[in-house]
């Protein structure tokens, strides 16, 4: 689908990030922006950016784990532009909570907006993409969807992503349904997902701590992050993939090598050996030995 000026795009997590990004590339092209999240003061900062660009901007406050919330989204976008052409389920988070001996919350957290937040974006907007003749719907994961290593709740939900954008791919095209489909699944990219528990929902009560000696890893993903791809790459690739019906969008190549090395050993029938070396971090040797060092270090004390 070709990306021409007047067309409608709706993004959540567009107050910072790959969102913003993708809504600042979208108005370039001259589409007016739904931009959705639940930061509400940067939402309105990111809305003053891309309306800058000479495009009409919608601000829609939007917690996307509730259903009634991004349906709302929804039907906001269809009263002011009557119509809707690319929707971009993008927010995501990741907890540094421990998965297994910490609280509850942190999966639920995690889960609703990675998973929940994609299966509500795809059905409330669907129904409006189809009476259209037209659209894009563009699901961000992570490489961490078809690579696992980092959290548990978060490589689930990015592995599920990953398989229901394939099977919504597969089920529109089976149908003839003219709305293309995109998965994105960048590695290190420059956005504030390390401090996504900024946004941590009040219902589930306090924050989780973080489990222990998570602060090693976090540090050397921090770094990563940083010194990561530009968000603004990322939205040009996205829109590559819209107007050439490209389904999967790897920004980081030499991820998706390390992935081909896990797929082998799966055909293999190999027991998992864990967390590969990753490009961007230290050798997994380097961090295998700091959290040795750490727990020797507690036991001391």
């Amino acid at each position: 689908m070709e990306l021409t000026a007047g067309k409608i795009a709706v993004v959540t997590s567009a107050a910072g990030g790959i969102g913003l990004a993708l809504a600042e590339r979208f108005a370039t092209a001259g589409m007016h922006v739904v931009l959705a999240d639940v930061d509400e003061e940067g939402l309105a900062d990111a809305a003053a950016v891309v309306g800058a660009r000479g495009v009409e901007t919608l601000v829609v406050p939007t917690d996307v784990s509730v259903e009634a919330s991004v349906q709302a989204l929804a039907a906001a976008t269809v009263e002011r532009f009557d119509r809707v052409h690319v929707v971009c389920n993008n927010a995501g988070v990741a907890t540094q909570a421990d998965p297994w001996f910490g609280p509850l919350s942190a999966w639920e957290w995690v889960v609703g907006v990675n998973l929940w937040g994609v299966v509500h974006g795809i059905r409330a907007f669907l129904p409006y993409l189809v009476a259209e003749g037209e659209g894009h719907i563009v699901n961000t994961a992570s490489i961490a969807g078809i690579l696992p290593g980092l959290t548990p709740s978060y490589d689930a939900t990015k592995h599920a992503v990953v398989a229901l954008t394939e099977d919504l791919y597969t089920t529109l095209t089976a149908m003839g349904v003219p709305v293309g489909v995109s998965v994105l699944c960048p590695g290190w990219v420059q956005t504030g997902i390390m401090d996504a528990e900024r946004n941590w929902p009040a219902h589930l009560g306090e924050p989780p701590p973080q489990a222990f000696a998570s602060e090693i890893v976090t540090n050397h993903v921090r770094r990563a992050v940083a010194e990561g791809m530009p968000a603004a790459t990322v939205a040009d690739l996205v829109a590559d993939a819209i107007a050439a019906q490209r389904f999967w969008v790897f920004p980081h190549p030499d991820f998706v090598e390390v992935a081909e090395l896990r797929w082998r050993t799966i055909v293999e029938g190999q027991n998992p050996a864990g967390l590969a070396d990753v490009p961007g971090l230290p050798p997994s040797e380097q961090i295998a030995a700091e959290v040795a060092a750490s727990l020797e270090g507690l036991t001391s004390d």
